[in-house]
């Protein structure tokens, strides 16, 4: 009786936390709102709009949880939410890594002797790549000029800027976020070092079809992809719609009452989990065709289009 009892006291706790009522004494439903950043929250110039952050505040203030889903490293995804001033629970390294009021509440990461191996394929085969850790971004000392290298024997069939490649190299090392390591034994034999993500830039088409090909045989990981130029891996679990899940358990909110928003192949997982997919304007269009709904570009607002349409619009006049 007493473990009945108890039960019921928890579920009516749970019931009291993810329900509430609107000015007009109709219950609403509170929402998880996962967004993912680059090429979503983010605009092509890498800010935040003031209306998407107008509409995240907003969303917060009606008692819904927003939090970030994202390929960047968790270091790097809170450097860019301190810049604006926003305090937002992090699934970050694609959900790998889950990350609410300063504490990993979950981790996904990927076996050491995996990591080695993975690393020594990648070497071999000539792909420039980065370690996503529990420390930061590691990467070979030669990153730089392997991606330089890659880029100058592909660059008559990319759709790459010179511009946007240095982008791509210098960013993180002019921030700070990224470590040099000479060789990969100096990353797997530090017991301090937790390895959640392979980021790995691939520029060949042919040789990325190969690659992933060789890959995908490995049933205990998962590979990704957030850009055309671009591979991920991580653990077989460590992906956004089990980030999106864990934070779900954490807040008491049932997965029916998530709304994922994101443009490109590494949110899938999070947008077939969730009770609402969005797709971004400008998603990759297999991505839109999954989705249940489709917003406006990250460079139109998108993120704050759909929180007020799919979000704050419904839950004002759910009874």
């Amino acid at each position: 009786m007493r473990d009945k009892i108890q039960s019921f006291q928890d579920k009516f706790i749970c019931f009291l936390y993810i329900t509430m009522y609107n000015k007009n004494k109709e219950v609403v439903i509170l929402k998880l709102i996962a967004l993912d950043m680059d090429g979503t929250l983010l605009s092509s110039n890498l800010e935040i709009s003031k209306e998407n952050l107008q509409a995240i505040q907003t969303a917060k203030e009606a008692g819904h949880i927003v939090m970030i889903c994202s390929g960047r490293a968790k270091e790097d995804a809170l450097k860019l939410l301190e810049e604006y001033k926003l305090s937002l629970p992090v699934g970050a390294s694609n959900g790998a890594i889950v990350y609410v009021d300063g504490k990993v509440i979950n981790s996904r990461c990927l076996q050491n002797d995996k990591v080695y191996k993975l690393a020594k394929l990648l070497e071999f085969e000539g792909f420039p790549y980065k370690l996503y850790t529990n420390k930061g971004v590691y990467s070979p000392y030669t990153w730089q000029d392997q991606v330089m290298q890659a880029f100058e024997e592909n660059k008559h069939a990319l759709d790459v800027t010179l511009e946007e490649l240095e982008r791509i190299t210098e960013k993180q090392k002019k921030s700070n976020l990224i470590t040099d390591f000479q060789k990969i034994e100096d990353v797997v034999n530090n017991p301090e070092l937790e390895i959640s993500k392979f980021f790995i830039l691939t520029f060949n088409a042919g040789h990325r079809a190969q690659l992933l090909s060789m890959l995908q045989e490995d049933t205990d990981i998962m590979v990704t992809a957030s850009a055309p130029t671009n591979l991920e891996i991580m653990d077989k679990n460590g992906h956004k719609g089990n980030g999106l899940k864990q934070m779900a358990a954490h807040f008491n909110i049932p997965i029916e009452d998530t709304v994922a928003i994101g443009d490109n192949f590494n949110d899938v997982p999070m947008l077939e989990a969730a009770g609402l997919s969005v797709a971004m304007g400008n998603a990759e269009e297999d991505v839109k065709k999954l989705c249940d709904v489709v917003t406006l570009t990250n460079n139109e607002h998108g993120v704050a289009h759909a929180i007020e349409q799919f979000v704050l619009k419904q839950t004002s006049s759910s009874k």
